[in-house]
């Protein structure tokens, strides 16, 4: 198949990719506008990024599941049109009701998109280099994508108001699905019959949705209230039901032997760690340097630059190369200790600190961490996959992804404004004890990471970056068209 086919290809899934995981992120800005012309009140406001966290991350497994079953191509597009057309009436909303609503579609329509993408990209790409190349630069969207929606929203927002954020993805979704109902291949699927468990569905996506409701939830019930511990215990019950249902069905949605390959176990527990450690990076950074050093809102976001910038150098060039040579595995440790040492960094930041000395390093060390690591773990996340389970295999590692990241910043989050409450109780002055918190959180990210580092030596197994091996009837159903 011709190489720009591919690419062109490539190209449509990436920029979808990115639009979506950008919409996690990119209202944070608008909140304030959207407050006051929909008339929320404080705690429903916080709705709207939950509604789309909440079905985003409750429905990728099984989204990625259904794109192996009833082809990923289709779930892709249908996907991206329920995304569309969500995104058109978040933006024509007149009320919270019908925004909320619209955020809960428009995430589900992300996560059916979302979970196929890894997916359809190891199966285009064949050959080793190009698949690391590709990878590499999937693994940039993912990790610089919620940055890009900070800065998005902002400009988005002050120049045609809140609405603009949400239209803005109805022409990029329409273009996207024309391309790729043109440039994908048709792929059959293997048919509902080959996994259709609904019972299996229903639990998954239930302990899923109820999990991550309660970890976002966490900072206004507190980590010991019965609201937390009790929604906490039903949603584990829920996924352990889960689990023993997978054991006994007949045509199980996630067949426990995809387990069995230690690669895929252990970068999917990597990620939850690496993406818990790094994700109160960006929130606590902000605080820190707007609360401890002062920074005004455009200082902050010229302040965190280096990162998208080095990161991009990283992940969409030197990556690829260093994978090809050297395998995923000691790059994505090489990694795990660059974005150990960013964290380490932090938890000594003075009150007094200096950006060049006390801020960058740690920015530069991040951002190139996680140029190698992001795309190394989605590469060993995917090997010694059956083509068709790669949708499968692509969701659980986005499913990771979400759970990780929104339990690392619920706890971080907690950590760093319960010990500062304390520091506060205890007589000590505010910058201080907020400094004292965020340090605190610091450490703990940090101790994620070093976790995440011993897993991945003790589980992870080396091996060349390749694809997933696939027969002849596989490679022409998910081929590129020229």
């Amino acid at each position: 198949m011709p190489r720009s086919s591919r690419w062109r290809a490539f190209a449509v899934l990436s920029a979808v990719q990115l639009m979506i995981i950008i919409d996690s992120s990119i209202v944070y800005v608008a909140l304030p506008a959207i407050q006051t012309d929909l008339g929320f009140s404080g705690t429903g406001l916080a709705w709207v990024v939950n509604a789309y966290m909440i079905a985003f991350g409750g429905l990728l497994l099984l989204s990625g599941r259904l794109g192996d079953l009833i082809g990923r191509k289709r779930m892709f597009v249908i996907g991206l049109s329920i995304f569309t057309a969500a995104s058109l009436l978040c933006g024509l909303a007149v009320s919270e009701a019908m925004l909320v609503v619209a955020r809960f579609v428009q995430g589900a329509g992300g996560a059916m998109a979302s979970a196929v993408v890894v997916g359809i990209v190891v199966t285009i790409f064949q050959e080793p280099r190009e698949l690391a190349k590709a990878i590499g630069a999937i693994g940039f969207v993912a990790a610089a994508g919620g940055a890009i929606g900070g800065l998005a929203g902002g400009v988005l927002t002050q120049a045609a108001g809140w609405a603009a954020i949400f239209f803005v993805n109805v022409p990029i979704g329409i273009a996207a699905a024309v391309l790729a109902v043109r440039l994908l291949a048709n792929d059959r699927g293997l048919g509902l019959a080959a996994g259709a468990d609904v019972a299996g569905a229903l639990l998954v996506t239930a302990g899923l949705m109820l999990g991550v409701y309660t970890i976002v939830k966490v900072e206004e019930h507190g980590w010991g209230s019965v609201h937390t511990l009790g929604l906490g215990a039903l949603s584990i019950a829920l996924l352990a039901a889960f689990a023993v249902r997978q054991a006994i069905a007949g045509s199980p949605l996630l067949p426990p032997r995809i387990f069995r390959s230690r690669n895929l176990t252990g970068a999917n527990l990597v990620q939850v760690l690496m993406v818990g450690g790094m994700s109160g990076f960006q929130f606590l950074t902000v605080l820190y340097l707007q609360r401890v050093l002062g920074y005004g809102a455009a200082e902050t976001s010229l302040a965190g630059l280096p990162i998208a910038v080095v990161m991009a150098v990283v992940s969409l060039g030197l990556s690829a190369r260093l994978n090809t040579r050297f395998g995923p595995r000691p790059v994505l440790l090489a990694g795990l200790v660059l974005l150990t040492s960013a964290l380490l960094w932090l938890t000594r930041a003075p009150i007094d600190g200096a950006y060049l000395v006390d801020v960058l390093p740690s920015m530069l060390s991040l951002g190139v961490g996680a140029g190698l690591a992001m795309p190394a773990v989605m590469t060993m996340a995917m090997s010694g996959v059956r083509p068709s389970e790669a949708g499968l295999a692509s969701g659980l590692a986005g499913t990771g992804a979400q759970v990780g990241g929104a339990l690392g910043l619920a706890t971080l989050a907690a950590l760093a404004s319960g010990h500062t409450a304390r520091l506060s109780g205890d007589g000590q002055a505010t910058v201080p004890a907020l400094n004292a918190g965020y340090q605190l959180a610091f450490a703990v990210g940090t101790g994620l990471l070093v976790t995440a580092a011993i897993v991945g030596f003790a589980m992870l197994r080396s091996e060349p970056a390749q694809p997933p091996h696939a027969d002849q009837t596989d490679r022409a159903a998910n081929a590129v068209h020229p």
